[in-house]
């Protein structure tokens, strides 16, 4: 192994290392409260180590959401290659998302509310970047299979996209619905259920009569 590749690995283990720190804090203290030194003492490393890797804490923040979102793209890229009629397709992407959800709940979360806030203004142009492309990628592999139904005649004929677009907005908002519920009764959990009687209603809603 060469001098160069050490160092690569050796910056990408130390990113990792800040990483899982982050992730710790912001569970524990929420956004708002975390700070970058918070972290710092989490990882055992120094403030100015952290920004050495990343210009401050809303990017860090947003870091977070990268690894969710490859796993969502991964997931609903292999329902796309399953070779199922569209009314399995839909069946299965509705999987992916329990899925994608049990993958790391508290990532998901903050991912959810960072595309709400004014977090996404303090981001540098290589992250932001990252992050639409990855958004972008996932949406157009979960419109394909509205495409496939609408092709079939199984959906009705409208925009694919603006189905994607819809049918995440209803996972997304039932997540963070329901995750506010548990603040006042930590002992019920609904969310399983109410995604889907969420999804069922949607997925009645697009077929033709």
């Amino acid at each position: 192994m060469g001098i160069q590749e050490r160092k690569e690995r050796e910056k990408e283990r130390r990113r990792q290392q800040i990483i899982v720190a982050a992730k710790r804090v912001f569970s524990e203290k929420g956004f708002n409260k975390a700070t970058m030194e918070d972290i710092a003492h989490e990882a055992e490393l120094s403030p100015g180590t952290l920004y050495l890797y990343f210009k401050n804490k809303e990017e860090l923040y947003a870091s977070l959401s990268l690894r969710i979102l490859q796993y969502l793209h991964i997931r609903v890229e292999h329902v796309n290659k399953e070779e199922l009629a569209p009314e399995q397709k839909m069946d299965a992407l509705v999987e992916a998302m329990y899925d994608v959800y049990a993958f790391d709940p508290l990532i998901l979360i903050n991912m959810f509310h960072l595309q709400s806030s004014e977090t996404l203004k303090n981001l540098s142009p290589k992250l932001m970047s990252e992050i639409e492309e990855l958004s972008r990628k996932s949406i157009g592999a979960i419109a394909r299979i509205f495409e496939q139904g609408i092709d079939s005649g199984l959906f009705i004929d409208r925009h694919p996209v603006a189905m994607a677009d819809i049918f995440w907005a209803l996972f997304s908002g039932v997540i963070l619905w329901t995750t506010s519920k548990k603040i006042f009764n930590e002992e019920k959990d609904y969310l399983k259920n109410t995604l889907k009687i969420a999804f069922e209603v949607f997925t009645r809603g697009i077929e033709k009569k």
